[in-house]
């Protein structure tokens, strides 16, 4: 189903948008009042699939969803596709993912060794490879809620590992599995650079046609700020995705990851996205060097 088509139960003139976001607490508060019809969305109606960001990626090379988050690793291969909108931005601003072990160790400790990843377009894994090397160390990819345990387990289906790179709220509960932080890469990246991590964003098929594409990133603003405007119920909501977490860690997780550079990337949030983007081609992780185009708003 494209969008102008008709869904069950909708009116001829419905416009179905298919949203694709992670299954975690910041963006379920992002896309809460979406999710939950908090304000008039006109013609369009807004259908939001529920998956990890690597099988987003993934998916986003067949342009399935008009909608989706992507790794801003990933839209350097999906800019053919997919127009970045300029809201919807996760930046780590002095944070980030981050690298964990069973034991304390160093950079060097790490070089060779065998560490689980959630996903390879992730932009966790472009900054891994930024920070220890591209060709210096094997990889694992597991499902992005199972890296804690098996981090803490020391091997997955026979295969022993050595650290773990930690997404989502893990970034907050690595302590209580007994696990030592190796390296925040939001903190490394921006002692190099002076910026954010840019780290997901928003994409938005081109062939929606730009009143249809500036229309959509309208609404997803609003959606963005109506749950930061009523931060208390979309943190109610946000609950239901944040796997563990209690009410206190959440909040401080949604706050990581859905604040001012979330409602616009603004000239700083932009220039962040290019600079890691350029970082990735001239370390000759990304095969192509890509200029990100942004909804004009």
């Amino acid at each position: 189903m494209t969008a102008g088509s008709i869904a069950d139960g909708t009116s001829k003139n419905a416009v179905v948008i298919r949203v694709g976001h992670s299954p975690d607490a910041d963006d379920a508060f992002m896309f809460y009042a979406l999710a939950k019809d908090c304000f008039d969305t006109g013609k369009f109606r807004f259908v939001h699939e529920l998956v990890d960001i690597e099988t987003l990626n993934r998916r986003a090379f067949h342009g399935e969803l008009e909608l989706t988050a992507i790794s801003l690793h990933a839209y350097a291969y999906l800019s053919d596709k997919y127009m970045i909108c300029s809201c919807g931005a996760s930046m780590g601003d002095n944070y980030g993912p981050m690298i964990v072990a069973r034991e304390n160790c160093t950079r060097d400790d790490l070089v060779g060794k065998t560490i689980a990843v959630p996903g390879t377009l992730t932009t966790a894994f472009l900054s891994l490879s930024l920070w220890l090397g591209k060709d210096n160390f094997q990889y694992v990819v597991v499902p992005f809620d199972e890296i804690l345990d098996i981090v803490e387990n020391g091997s997955y289906q026979g295969q022993a590992i050595d650290a773990g790179l930690v997404i989502h709220e893990g970034q907050l509960t690595y302590q209580e599995q007994g696990l030592h932080l190796i390296v925040d890469l939001g903190k490394w990246w921006m002692a190099e650079t002076g910026y954010p991590l840019p780290l997901g964003a928003n994409g938005i098929r081109k062939d929606l046609g730009m009143e249809t594409i500036r229309e959509v990133n309208r609404l997803l603003r609003e959606s963005i700020v109506h749950g930061l405007n009523h931060r208390q119920t979309a943190l109610d909501y946000a609950l239901g995705f944040g796997r563990g977490l209690d009410r206190g860690k959440a909040d401080e997780f949604v706050g990581m990851y859905v604040n001012e550079w979330t409602v616009e990337f603004g000239q700083r949030g932009r220039e962040a996205v290019v600079l890691l983007l350029q970082k990735g081609f001239e370390a000759g992780i990304i095969d192509r060097l890509v200029v990100p185009e942004f909804v004009d708003t």
